[in-house]
Protein backbone atom coordinates (compact mmCIF):
# COMPACT_ATOMS: atom_id res chain seq x y z
CA UNK A 1 0.00 0.00 0.00
CA UNK A 2 1.24 3.41 -0.58
CA UNK A 3 2.04 5.90 2.16
CA UNK A 4 -0.14 8.42 2.15
CA UNK A 5 1.42 12.12 2.60
CA UNK A 6 -0.79 14.62 4.54
CA UNK A 7 -0.88 18.20 5.35
CA UNK A 8 -2.66 20.72 7.59
CA UNK A 9 -5.36 20.85 4.25
CA UNK A 10 -5.68 17.20 4.43
CA UNK A 11 -5.25 15.83 7.40
CA UNK A 12 -9.27 15.35 9.37
CA UNK A 13 -10.49 14.42 5.80
CA UNK A 14 -8.06 11.55 4.50
CA UNK A 15 -8.21 10.48 7.92
CA UNK A 16 -12.13 10.12 8.03
CA UNK A 17 -11.62 8.48 4.56
CA UNK A 18 -9.88 5.57 6.27
CA UNK A 19 -11.87 2.57 7.55
CA UNK A 20 -8.18 1.12 8.86
CA UNK A 21 -6.09 2.42 11.59
CA UNK A 22 -3.66 4.69 10.22
CA UNK A 23 0.02 4.99 11.76
CA UNK A 24 1.33 8.88 10.99
CA UNK A 25 4.73 9.70 11.23
CA UNK A 26 5.30 12.87 11.66
CA UNK A 27 9.12 13.85 10.47
CA UNK A 28 11.44 16.46 9.07
CA UNK A 29 13.81 16.13 6.05
CA UNK A 30 16.71 16.96 8.23
CA UNK A 31 16.07 14.09 10.84
CA UNK A 32 18.75 11.23 10.59
CA UNK A 33 16.81 9.26 12.59
CA UNK A 34 13.68 9.64 10.35
CA UNK A 35 15.64 8.69 7.13
CA UNK A 36 16.81 5.49 9.01
CA UNK A 37 12.71 4.89 9.60
CA UNK A 38 11.46 5.72 5.99
CA UNK A 39 12.52 2.89 4.17
CA UNK A 40 11.55 0.23 7.07
CA UNK A 41 8.18 2.34 7.15
CA UNK A 42 7.99 2.02 2.94
CA UNK A 43 8.51 -2.02 3.43
CA UNK A 44 6.05 -2.39 6.58
CA UNK A 45 3.14 -0.25 4.40
CA UNK A 46 3.92 -2.99 1.28
CA UNK A 47 3.81 -5.90 3.34
CA UNK A 48 0.51 -5.59 5.11
CA UNK A 49 -3.23 -4.28 4.29
CA UNK A 50 -4.24 -3.67 7.95
CA UNK A 51 -3.12 -0.62 8.39
CA UNK A 52 -2.96 2.93 6.38
CA UNK A 53 0.87 4.08 6.81
CA UNK A 54 0.50 7.98 6.16
CA UNK A 55 3.79 10.89 7.19
CA UNK A 56 3.35 14.53 7.90
CA UNK A 57 6.21 16.64 7.14
CA UNK A 58 6.19 18.93 10.87
CA UNK A 59 8.97 21.90 9.02
CA UNK A 60 5.62 22.06 6.05
CA UNK A 61 2.08 21.38 8.97
CA UNK A 62 3.90 22.85 12.44
CA UNK A 63 0.16 23.24 12.92
CA UNK A 64 -0.39 19.22 13.07
CA UNK A 65 3.03 18.43 15.44
CA UNK A 66 1.56 21.58 18.02
CA UNK A 67 -2.09 19.58 17.75
CA UNK A 68 -0.24 16.57 18.41
CA UNK A 69 2.08 17.71 20.96
CA UNK A 70 4.64 16.52 19.11
CA UNK A 71 8.19 17.43 20.41
CA UNK A 72 10.83 14.96 19.45
CA UNK A 73 11.12 13.34 15.80
CA UNK A 74 10.10 10.40 14.84
CA UNK A 75 7.13 10.29 16.28
CA UNK A 76 4.51 7.44 15.38
CA UNK A 77 0.81 8.42 16.00
CA UNK A 78 -1.63 5.53 15.66
CA UNK A 79 -5.27 6.57 14.78
CA UNK A 80 -8.59 4.66 15.63
CA UNK A 81 -11.71 5.84 14.24
CA UNK A 82 -10.13 9.74 14.43
CA UNK A 83 -8.52 9.28 17.73
CA UNK A 84 -5.23 9.03 18.93
CA UNK A 85 -4.59 5.24 20.08
CA UNK A 86 -1.26 4.95 20.76
CA UNK A 87 1.94 6.60 20.25
CA UNK A 88 5.94 5.51 19.84
CA UNK A 89 8.82 8.24 19.65
CA UNK A 90 11.84 7.44 18.32
CA UNK A 91 12.83 4.85 15.51
CA UNK A 92 11.57 1.74 16.55
CA UNK A 93 12.69 -1.88 14.73
CA UNK A 94 10.87 -3.28 11.71
CA UNK A 95 9.70 -5.81 14.12
CA UNK A 96 8.40 -3.38 16.84
CA UNK A 97 5.86 -1.67 14.14
CA UNK A 98 3.59 -4.66 13.66
CA UNK A 99 3.13 -4.77 17.02
CA UNK A 100 2.81 -1.07 17.09
CA UNK A 101 0.34 -0.73 14.34
CA UNK A 102 -2.61 -3.61 15.98
CA UNK A 103 -2.42 -2.22 19.88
Amino acid sequence: MTILQLNTANFDTTLAEQDKPVVVDFYADWCGPCKALAPMLEEFAAEQDEVVVAKVDIEKSPELAAKFGVRSIPTLVLMKNGSEANRLVGGPPKSMLKEFASS
